[in-house]
């Protein structure tokens, strides 16, 4: 990981230590699963263009489209985060969606996992996922909320759902 990224979203290794410490306390084994990325959220959207043209430094913007009424910016690292055995090459930055209002840092991970989103839920009844999103057509979800923080599982990895959008937005040109 090149190291001066940590000034631009702060140090990862401390965010996702205080992460896995909290899964680690509620005993969710995430061990499985492939930690597709993180996400910097952004106070306002003068703060999105300035970490958005920062991050131009440190990777690839793979995209940048609406979503929920507000533009997310994916970029591809060119140096991973490495986080013990995982390598994490995408980060994710959404502006602010209107109305809302966001503490700027490093927020949540996404996990990805073959198995089905429903059968996570039924392994770990104790827990109170979000499932609004299970049922999504393209890149389906399900959140579990650990006060500040926040994990997310999907069955599809970002950069195959990104692929998927570049060609259905190519298909309606």
């Amino acid at each position: 990981m090149n190291e001066n990224i940590k000034a631009v979203i702060g140090d990862p290794h401390l965010f996702l230590d205080q992460l896995f410490g909290m899964l680690s306390d509620i005993e969710l084994n995430v061990e499985k699963y492939e930690l597709d990325h993180l996400c910097y959220r952004v106070a306002n959207a003068d703060e999105y263009a300035e970490k958005k043209k920062a991050l131009t430094a440190y990777g690839e913007l793979l995209i940048e489209s609406m979503v929920n009424g507000r533009m997310i910016s994916t970029f591809k690292l060119h140096d991973p985060i490495v986080y013990k055995n995982r390598n994490i090459y995408l980060l994710e930055l959404p502006s602010p969606k209107p109305n809302h209002s966001y503490k700027s840092g490093l927020e949540h991970v996404e996990f990805v996992t073959k198995e089905p989103l429903q059968k996570i839920i039924e392994r770990y009844p104790q827990y109170s996922f979000e499932a609004f999103g299970i049922h999504k057509k393209i890149n389906a979800d399900i959140t579990l909320k650990l006060g500040d923080f926040c994990i997310r599982f999907h069955n599809q990895s970002l950069e195959e759902v990104i692929k998927l959008e570049k060609k259905q937005a190519n298909g309606r040109k």
